[in-house]
């Protein structure tokens, strides 16, 4: 199969422009024609030579997104099914807020990671992404934006999968995102979100960006929290607080921790209380998410008193904690449960 055009970054295809004997410039030009004028064909970009737009038809493809179906809900969130070339099916979506329209785009097909109360593990992990198709997410849904001269001003990775289990793809998409002749989304409106993959939160400590990191931990101790998340045995808590102190004083960046309440499991007041010790003295912020009720899981809400109990505890603590606004609910806008009802459609 023929790379994707996208899964390529500036300097690459400046590069290949050089290796094929084309002026390096052309690359620039490829770059401003894929992510400025987002247009979806080689035989569109005119400024292009027409051996080299046939060269590049012979050599890439588009990523192809079919719309397998698209919900919009009353509250402005578009969510989208995408068909892959393999058959396979991803999610993405679009959220809109007062200060901007966010996407939320997805890095794996599937996830292996196994969380206890999400829908993406269902099924478990098919593969990752390419770069490209991570990518394509984007300008997909920024060409739908275009019909009403809007634009995608932050993204969130935080759809299915883990993205610092498909790190390489994930950054090249990032560096793409990023850059001034491209998209040019500002590196501190984008969070990449992690279950809490070791290894790669210290390479990431490393790669000296502005980019925000937030990391799931759903329980304040390494029990309850193994329990929830079955990669807590791989990477145990106390080794991913550890990565986010490194982080912390690496990069001087504030650290969100995302903290899903479930009915009756994690959302008491003691486990309130643990939290704040643990995250004393740490410059984060914890998004409060109630649970989404998931059919193929038995999980309930937290009450909406003890939400706002939990949140008081971490305040009194000074711990800066936030209740996440809810977009999408009516349809079905949680990660993974519009996949889950495809598969189960589509496997009878």
């Amino acid at each position: 199969m023929k790379p994707f055009i996208y899964d390529y970054t500036l300097e690459q295809l400046q590069d290949w422009m050089k290796e094929n004997g084309e002026p390096v410039f052309r690359g620039g030009q490829l770059f401003d024609w894929l992510y400025v004028k987002r247009v979806t064909s080689f035989e569109e970009m005119t400024n292009l030579p027409k051996p080299l737009r046939e060269k590049l038809f012979n050599e890439f493809q588009f990523v192809t997104l079919s719309e397998i179906t698209r919900f919009e809900s009353k509250d402005g969130t578009v969510k989208f099914l995408f068909g892959l070339h393999d058959n396979h099916a991803i999610e993405t979506v679009i959220m809109r807020h007062s200060y901007g329209n966010s996407i939320c785009v997805t890095t794996q097909v599937g996830c292996r990671i196994g969380c206890t109360f999400c829908a993406s593990t269902l099924g478990g992990l098919k593969r990752n992404l390419t770069a490209g198709e991570i990518t394509a997410q984007v300008v997909v849904a920024q060409q739908m934006l275009d019909a009403t001269n809007e634009r995608v001003s932050s993204i969130v990775i935080m759809g299915s999968g883990e993205p610092f289990e498909n790190y390489d793809a994930t950054m090249t998409f990032l560096r793409t995102m990023i850059h001034e002749k491209g998209l040019n989304i500002g590196q501190r409106h984008i969070t990449v979100s992690t279950s809490g993959i070791v290894p790669s939160m210290y390479k990431f400590a490393e790669e000296n960006t502005q980019i925000n990191l937030a990391i799931s931990i759903h329980a304040p101790n390494d029990v309850l929290r193994s329990k929830l998340m079955p990669v807590n045995r791989r990477f145990p808590f106390e080794d991913v607080i550890e990565a986010c102190r490194y982080y912390l004083a690496k990069t001087g960046r504030r650290i969100t921790f995302e903290y899903a309440l479930i009915g009756g499991v994690n959302d008491q007041n003691e486990h309130a209380e643990e939290l704040a010790s643990v995250l004393k003295d740490m410059l984060c912020h914890v998004n409060l998410i109630p649970v989404n009720h998931v059919p193929e899981r038995r999980y309930v809400r937290t009450p909406r008193d003890q939400i706002f109990e939990f949140q008081r505890i971490l305040e009194r603590n000074n711990i800066n904690a936030t209740i996440r606004r809810e977009q999408g609910h009516d349809i079905a806008a949680a990660c993974g449960q519009l996949r889950a009802k495809h598969m189960e459609s589509t496997t009878g």
